[in-house]
């Protein structure tokens, strides 16, 4: 009798780890299935791929995509980077950083690097576009907007309604340019005026190196417009009127890609439980760039 319980508990023990193990195959093929999405990849491989990095929204830090563009640029693996943009610009600093790695990948790791611009590629996200090799838009894409902006809120009336006083203490007359509970002066007019004057000189120039043009011609369309991708199209500001999925047919074709190339895309950030259940809230949170107008800052932004 102890024997044949012995032998019962044995198989229950070998039934039950079968079943967990069939259990867990399910569910791991269910997960790599609903990631791979199609031609998309999320995880490592083998063989000619091409990375894919979005560029989403307004930009105030360069990470996550600085680090995206530094993976991609050191896979031996990824034939080739595709930028898929679809920002109105950020922040200045920011924005540079961004142009920086794009150029790094062009002329240290000699990997093509190119941008396709969805629904708007403006301002501080041209500028990183415009350190590609080649720019693609659609034809009713929003392209431009070279230019820079400082914008903040003077609330001193309200203090003055409020009868409250702002006290500073201070070392410098320029201490507290940009105070928003009173107008600047006339000198800290010019001294902002002069940090932007020299933030679109590198943004002029940057598009000048970047599309092999001349600065003057870049200065005299410079004045802040944007223009539909047809229209930037004979302004030499993308190369090419396409889509993303046309975008990435010649992308490959020119890194000697035959058939339909794998994509490849950064991995997400992991969700918890609570996201599962509770969804994701993040659009109804104060996020940085809903605080963007309360910031004192310089910004490559089409707004």
């Amino acid at each position: 009798m102890p024997e044949a319980r012995s032998r019962t508990l044995l198989w229950i023990l070998i039934g039950g780890g079968a079943f967990f193990l069939f259990v867990l195959a399910v569910f791991s093929l269910v997960y790599l299935t609903l990631h791979a999405g199609g031609n998309e990849s999320a995880f490592g491989g083998f063989g000619d791929r091409i990375g894919v990095v979005d560029l989403d929204g307004v930009i105030l830090s360069p990470q996550p995509v600085v680090s995206q563009l530094k993976k991609f640029a050191d896979d031996s693996s990824i034939k080739a980077i595709i930028v898929h943009v679809n920002s109105p610009g950020g922040g200045v600093a920011a924005s540079e950083e961004i142009c920086r790695e794009v150029k790094r990948i062009h002329d240290q790791k000699k990997k093509r690097i190119v941008v396709s611009i969805e629904t708007v590629g403006a301002s501080g996200a041209y500028y990183i576009a415009s350190a590609s090799d080649k720019i693609y838009a659609d034809k009713g894409s929003i392209v431009g907007s070279i230019g820079v902006i400082a914008q903040w809120v003077n609330y001193g009336d309200l203090l003055k309604w409020a009868k409250l006083k702002d006290i500073v203490l201070k070392t410098g007359e320029f201490k507290d340019t940009g105070n928003p509970a009173r107008d600047l002066t006339p000198a800290e007019q010019a001294y902002m005026q002069s940090l932007i004057d020299n933030m679109f000189g590198q943004f002029i120039q940057a598009v000048a190196d970047g599309r092999g043009l001349k600065v003057d011609d870049v200065k005299s369309i410079a004045n802040g417009k944007v223009w539909t991708g047809e229209q930037a199209l004979s302004m030499k500001l993308i190369d090419q009127v396409a889509d993303f999925e046309a975008a990435v047919d010649d992308t490959a074709k020119s890194v000697g890609i035959t058939g339909e190339p794998t994509l490849v895309r950064p991995q997400k950030d992991r969700r918890t439980l609570l996201d599962l259940l509770l969804g994701d809230v993040s659009q109804y949170l104060p996020g940085r760039e809903k605080m963007l107008e309360q910031q004192v800052g310089f910004y490559y932004l089409w707004k």
